[in-house]
């Protein structure tokens, strides 16, 4: 099976038309990931008999045409939890845990006849930005394996860009999902905060935290995004409004003429790459020959936006990963004496060294006498950066940038330096504070590595970004390049 040849709507036709059966496309995928994966180490888990079982069932009920998703396999990010598979968010923490209950996403998938294949490696629960804070193994990039596939979705986006399925879920806290899909040279989706519901994925940020789809085309992700978004009564959080079917306005008929697009100053500053700010252009001239309007418009407290994020994420950490005690579930300490000791040195065991780096972080910036000064700070910055964007998207109807600094990094070259790492986030962070959807897909290249572009809607207007990203992709042709991985050029 070559994902990069088809897409969700051709795999679809051809399971209705009797082509290939949903076994055989299960099976091939799995020869896919055998093959392919020794060289990314994208998967944590497998569940190739139960995925083989499903899409057997699935032959046998028969797939009608108006199941557009039905015996489609993808993969899930480790971070969502899998009823009898394992989860582990990465973490030796949860090395042995299995969930009793499927997340609402993976329930939706399942309603929606897709069958997922395994889980995706990513930093520990979700902290990071190259994948190389899990504690099992190092995803590679799909296109160079000495670069790293960004983080914290890797996996998912590895996954993707290699051929091995053809879509995933990953989750996006300050740019998890779109980083390593401009890393990777994929579409990723930010849904707007509480799209999607957050039941069932393992807790970071509770107030950033956002499920979404991994693809390798805009009308694939938009197809995927109408079947796991909806309002979910176990998460409050998660919105009521009517869900559209977001991929049928992706036709040859769709256009941004008209269109008024804002493009930061900010984010073309000093600090970002030439090649990458050279993509950037050169799409907004690409938008321009479309009829769409690119204007400069500035985001000026952008740049507080990495400092309040790891302010208020990591104390939203702090709390959320304070369940993980040794008491209840996942690991504990053996050597142990009292009490104490099972809570200190199972955490201290489980836990990695960027779990325990955020969770200082938060209990600090919670602590007494540092509240004011740093979480209630930090809160208000939120709220300004917010400002600013609504300020522009008032008469703008989307707005483009970069979607990093720089393409992908050398495994190792960062990640003894937290701070270079956490500035890697400076163009994502801001999108998650203010809760908007943001859409990265392919834009250019940099010596041979894929260069994203991001698109920044208003709430809830992910229908925007969509037609936009895809009357992009219709007029360009990085979308069709592939990695050399496996001799597929």
């Amino acid at each position: 099976m070559d994902y990069f040849k088809q897409d969700l709507a051709s795999l679809h036709a051809d399971l209705v038309a009797k082509k290939m059966s949903a076994k055989e496309l299960t099976q091939a995928t799995f020869e896919n990931i055998k093959a392919t994966d020794p060289k990314i180490d994208a998967f944590l888990h497998l569940n190739e008999d139960q995925a083989l079982a499903q899409a057997a069932a699935l032959d046998q009920a028969g797939i009608s045409d108006d199941q557009p998703l039905a015996g489609i396999p993808l993969a899930l990010k480790d971070n969502l939890v899998t009823k009898d598979e394992p989860t582990t968010a990465a973490s030796k923490m949860l090395e042995n845990f299995t969930p009793v209950y499927d997340a609402t996403v993976v329930s939706k998938l399942a309603d929606a006849k897709m069958v997922p294949v395994g889980k995706t490696n990513l930093d520990e629960f979700a902290m990071g930005g190259s994948t190389e804070n899990s504690a099992f193994k190092t995803t590679k990039n799909a296109w160079d394996q000495t670069k790293v596939p960004g983080g914290s979705s890797g996996g998912s986006a590895a996954a993707v860009a290699a051929g091995m399925v053809p879509a995933a879920l990953g989750t996006d806290t300050g740019g998890s999902i779109r980083q390593p899909a401009s890393f990777n040279g994929i579409v990723g989706m930010k849904p707007t905060y509480g799209r999607v519901s957050r039941w069932g994925l393992i807790a970071f940020g509770s107030s950033f935290d956002a499920i979404g789809p991994m693809t390798r085309s805009v009308k694939d992700n938009a197809m995927l995004l109408s079947a796991i978004a909806g309002h979910d009564d176990h998460d409050l959080t998660s919105s009521d409004k009517a869900v559209p079917n977001f991929a049928a306005d992706l036709t040859a008929a769709t256009s941004v003429k008209g269109m008024h697009i804002g493009l930061p100053k900010e984010f073309l500053a000093d600090g970002i790459n030439d090649d990458v700010k050279q993509a950037i252009l050169a799409a907004a001239d690409t938008y321009r020959k479309l009829g769409a309007t690119v204007d400069e418009v500035s985001l000026p407290h952008n740049k507080y936006g990495v400092a309040a994020y790891y302010i208020i994420a990591s104390s939203e950490a702090s709390s959320n990963l304070q369940r993980f005690d040794g008491i209840r579930y996942g690991y504990r300490a053996k050597d142990v004496k009292n009490l104490e000791d099972v809570y200190v040195k199972s955490r201290s065991e489980g836990f990695g060294a960027e779990v325990k780096r955020r969770i200082m972080l938060g209990t600090f910036s919670l602590s007494a006498g540092f509240y004011d000064a740093y979480f209630l700070k930090a809160a208000k910055v939120r709220t300004v950066i917010l400002n600013d964007f609504k300020a522009i998207l008032k008469d703008h109807d989307f707005i483009m940038g970069p979607v990093a600094p720089t393409p992908a990094f050398n495994i190792g070259a960062e990640i003894s330096d937290p701070l270079t790492m956490y500035m890697n986030d400076i163009l994502t962070i801001p999108v998650n504070l203010a809760g908007l959807p943001g859409l990265s897909l392919p834009a250019g290249f940099s010596n041979g590595l894929p260069v994203g572009m991001q698109l920044i809607g208003r709430p809830f207007d992910e229908s925007t970004l969509y037609k936009a990203g895809y009357a992009f992709e219709q007029n360009t042709e990085f979308h069709t390049k592939v990695p050399a991985l496996g001799g597929q050029n």
